[in-house]
């Protein structure tokens, strides 16, 4: 058991990005949320495609119980921050873990491969990177909670979000509000992420895309098919 406990907290820390931590949060959720960032929110669902090197994978994302998340990866979608990326970290052995892209600077082939996962999503408006807190909605709440690991006895049960195989859900570092463009899809059903990390959507088709996907292999673009409404206030 005890090298069980070791595999898992060393996958944990394989989901963080190597870069620098963000700012800590504020002790209340309520500075967070949306019209708060500056981050659309998304309303409603909205269907992605990924085409990447090894196929095409739809993801539904879901506005209702991840609005900011969702929204935030609709809006870099539209803004080209994925195309061309690279999938820079993929676990699979010895058990299924993660496939995780997204990070901007690994479109640039002279990004040297140490520095792979370290990268946020620059905003040309402002020079700063974009950083969104984690969201976490409860099932018996009116609204989600930002940047609070929820992990407390028959919590994550209440998560309207789990992480089940084919889950969407944002990369960050050890602080839990420096989530920014990077993403990973479950291979399993991953329970021990559960309110540690933000699930805001699933694969709908190309799992089987997403099964084959190594290290190295590309994000070529992304896309919106349908849904992706975005507003900065889902009230």
């Amino acid at each position: 058991m005890a090298s069980m406990r070791s595999f898992v907290l060393a996958l944990l820390l394989l989901l963080s990005p190597l870069g620098p931590v963000a700012c800590a949060a504020p002790s209340s959720s309520s500075a967070y949320g949306c019209g708060s960032s500056g981050v659309p929110c998304l309303k409603g669902t909205a269907l992605i495609e990924l085409n990447t090197s090894k196929g095409k994978v739809e993801l539904s994302l879901d506005g209702s119980a991840a609005p900011l998340t969702a929204g935030n990866f609709v809006d870099l979608v539209r803004r080209g921050a994925y195309t061309g990326t690279l999938f820079h970290r993929v676990v699979k052995e010895p058990i299924p873990f993660v496939v995780q892209g997204g990070d901007p600077q690994s479109a640039n082939p002279s990004t040297p491969v140490d520095l792979l996962g370290t990268g946020s999503y620059v905003d040309p408006a402002t020079g700063q990177p974009r950083l969104i807190p984690l969201e976490l909605f409860l099932d018996g709440e009116q609204a989600p909670r930002y940047g609070e690991i929820t992990v407390g006895p028959g919590q994550a049960s209440r998560l309207k979000l789990q992480h089940q195989r084919g889950a969407l859900a944002m990369a960050r570092s050890n602080d839990p509000n420096s989530a920014s463009a990077q993403f990973y899809i479950a291979l399993r059903a991953l329970p021990e992420l559960d309110g540690r990390y933000a699930v805001f959507g699933r694969v709908t088709k190309g799992m089987d895309v997403v099964d084959q996907i190594s290290q190295g292999d590309k994000l070529i673009s992304a896309t919106v098919l349908q849904g992706g409404t975005l507003v900065q206030d889902t009230k």
